[in-house]
C-alpha cells in the first residue's frame, strides 16, 4: 500500500512570503498598475501566477497581466542574483519530512511555483531528494484545479483514500477535495484555520508536531 503526503511550498514548506510581496509590488509599478497591499498579496500565494494577478488586478487588460506577469518574474530574478531572496524552512519542517520517510510516507509537492522556483528551492534547502515528485504551475492549471495532485498520485500509483494534501491556504483545500483526498490545513501559512476550514479541511495542524501526529 503506498501512502503519499503532498505538501504545498509556499507557506507550507517555505517561507517567502517577503520576496513575493517585493516582486509583485516592483512588477505591478514597473507596468504601471496600482500597487497591492501586502496583505492581499499573501492572500493569493499559491496560485499560479497569471492569476494571481489576474486576482490582484481584475480590471486590467489581459496584455497589462502578461505584462505584469514578466516584470514579476524579471524582479524575482533580479532579487535572486543580488542574494536578496530568502526562503527559510519553517522550523521543524526538515524533521517532520525525514520522520514521514522513516515512517514510509512517499512524499510530493503540489505548488503554484514555477519547476526552476520549486527545484531551487527544495535543492537549496537540501530536501530535494525527499520528494518523489514535485508537480508545479509550469505543467498544470492553477490550484484549486486537481490536477496536480492527481499527477502526484499517478506517479507513484498511490490511490486517493490514501494520500493527503497539506498545504496553508484554501485553495489547496479546494483542490484535495476537488482530488477525493484527505485534506489537512497548516496554521503557520497565509490563511486563518478558519478559512482553511471553510475551504475543506479536514484538520488544521498547529505546528509540524502536530501534523505529524495526524499523519500517524
Amino acid at each position: 500500500m503506498t501512502r503519499l503526503a503532498v505538501f504545498d511550498c509556499d507557506g507550507t514548506l517555505i517561507d517567502g512570503q517577503a520576496a513575493v510581496c517585493e516582486a509583485m509590488r516592483t512588477g505591478f509599478a514597473t507596468v504601471g498598475l496600482p500597487v497591492p497591499p501586502d496583505h492581499d498579496i499573501r492572500r493569493i500565494v499559491g496560485l499560479s501566477l497569471p492569476v494571481a494577478i489576474r486576482g490582484l488586478a481584475p480590471d486590467a487588460a489581459p496584455e497589462l497581466v502578461s505584462q505584469a506577469v514578466e516584470a514579476y518574474r524579471a524582479a524575482f530574478f533580479a532579487m535572486r542574483q543580488e542574494g536578496r531572496v530568502e526562503e527559510p524552512l519553517y522550523d521543524g519542517i526538515r524533521e517532520l519530512l525525514e520522520a514521514l520517510r522513516g515512517n514510509g510516507w512517499d512524499l510530493a509537492v503540489a505548488t503554484g511555483k514555477s519547476q526552476r522556483g520549486a527545484d531551487r528551492a527544495l535543492t537549496t534547502h537540501g530536501i530535494a531528494d525527499l520528494f518523489v515528485s514535485v508537480q508545479t504551475a509550469d505543467h498544470h492549471p492553477s490550484k484549486p484545479d486537481p490536477a496536480m495532485l492527481q499527477a502526484a498520485m499517478d506517479s507513484v500509483g498511490a490511490a486517493p483514500d490514501h494520500t493527503v494534501m497539506i498545504g496553508d491556504t484554501a485553495y489547496d483545500m479546494a483542490m484535495a477535495r476537488s482530488a477525493g483526498v484527505r485534506a489537512i490545513g497548516v496554521g503557520w501559512g497565509y490563511h486563518a484555520p478558519e478559512e482553511l476550514y471553510a475551504g475543506g479541511a479536514d484538520e488544521v495542524a498547529d505546528d509540524p508536531d502536530h501534523l505529524e501526529e495526524l499523519l500517524r
